[in-house]
């Protein structure tokens, strides 16, 4: 058994993905007064709070952070976030996670928020890895990659430096 390590996106082009998509939100939400982005725990909400900050910098929205804590094991179990539903209700929302392998995260943390009446939801990934279980649109990605079901990708934060890699274990041939 082989194993390779590649990365996708260094530093740089990770810092250019989060970029185009704090544009992409602030234009989705020019005329609103407050966006939340609700970044799912663990290496989404990292992702989510380098997206608000470069939101903030580019545009007068006030940008409200919510960490989502979802048991990615067993996502039906309940989600519990920093916000509660009125912090969010009648607004803007955007929820974030950092790799999009079979879209059952991002499933269950659409099925909690759409409890509460948004103004607006969008979705936002760095990297959709194109193989979904269910009929999920992400709004907002960095890249789209087609792996295999064996390879595995990961969004490393280290102090000082972030990237993204893909892992393939297997036979080479």
């Amino acid at each position: 058994m082989t194993q390779i390590d590649n990365i996708i996106l260094d530093k740089k082009q990770i810092d250019h993905k989060i970029r185009r998509i704090a544009y992409q939100i602030y234009e989705n939400n020019v005329e609103e007064k407050e966006v939340i982005i609700a970044g799912i725990f663990e290496n989404g909400f990292l992702f989510a709070q380098k997206i608000k900050k470069t939101l903030e910098k580019i545009a007068p929205i006030k940008v409200t952070m919510c960490k989502v804590i979802i048991d990615k094991k067993n996502p039906i179990h309940p989600i519990k976030t920093s916000l509660n539903p009125e912090e969010y209700k009648n607004k803007s929302l955007v929820l974030v996670d950092d790799v999009l392998h079979s879209g059952t995260t991002l499933i269950y943390g659409i099925k909690h928020f759409l409890g509460v009446p948004l103004k607006q939801f969008n979705t936002v990934v760095l990297v959709d890895r194109n193989h979904k279980k269910f009929p999920i649109k992400v709004d907002y990605k960095g890249i789209s990659v087609s792996t295999s079901i064996a390879d595995h990708i990961e969004l490393i934060f280290e102090k000082n430096n972030i990237q993204t890699r893909t892992i393939f274990t297997g036979n080479i041939l």
